[in-house]
């Protein structure tokens, strides 16, 4: 379900970040620009074989509409608990060494990154599953909230796991049909890397 806003309208923003970090897993909630390269540096660990890191960023278009910029808003207190539930969860079942999910607040215009999720684990397989299923429960579960602006026309808020107005994300994916892009004016960049432990181990 979505609502209007004018061009005019600004969501409040909190002054500061709020962060969640413990020795296995680091979460923020922040009106800053995200530092994908910090979360790379945080999950590192010798003991890793493997690397992995998700950027969601700001697409230029929507179902052939052109994208201005998504704005984030959130309830904080209970979206930070639910990410350090969802990135518990993740270490526990995919055995990782760390684990790290920052999200943005505020305004992301185009080319921005709004989403950054860093895992380790001592083989490939277990990162790559993490990372997928960790943003999917993320962008299903956070109480997160986005506000779409196209070029020269209102805003439309959509829950995180909204596609078109109204649409179902499954349905949304179908039309879109754009591979490796989320939906809603996200697109997303993984990038992997295996540590002397990990290369060319089963998985």
């Amino acid at each position: 379900m979505s609502t209007t806003e004018p061009q005019s309208y600004t969501p409040t923003l909190p002054p500061t970040a709020t962060l969640h970090t413990t020795s296995t897993l680091h979460i923020s909630l922040t009106p800053f620009p995200l530092s994908p390269s910090t979360l790379t540096t945080f999950v590192h660990s010798p003991h890793a074989g493997a690397t992995v890191l998700f950027i969601g960023s700001t697409r230029s278009t929507f179902a052939s509409r052109p994208v201005a910029s998504l704005s984030y808003t959130s309830y904080i207190p209970l979206a930070l608990a639910t990410l350090v539930r969802i990135g518990e969860a993740m270490v526990a079942k995919h055995g990782l060494i760390k684990l790290a999910i920052e999200h943005r607040l505020g305004e992301c215009k185009v080319g921005v990154e709004s989403v950054v999720i860093a895992v380790s684990a001592p083989h490939r397989g277990a990162a790559w599953r993490a990372g997928e299923e960790c943003l999917e429960e993320v962008k299903s579960k956070a109480e997160i909230w986005k506000l779409e602006r196209f070029e020269g026309g209102e805003g439309v808020w959509r829950s995180n796991r909204d596609g078109g107005v109204g649409v179902r994300v499954e349905e949304g994916e179908k039309e879109e049909k754009e591979g490796e892009g989320e939906v809603g004016g996200e697109t997303g960049k993984i990038e992997g890397g295996s540590g002397k432990g990990g290369e060319g181990e089963k998985v």
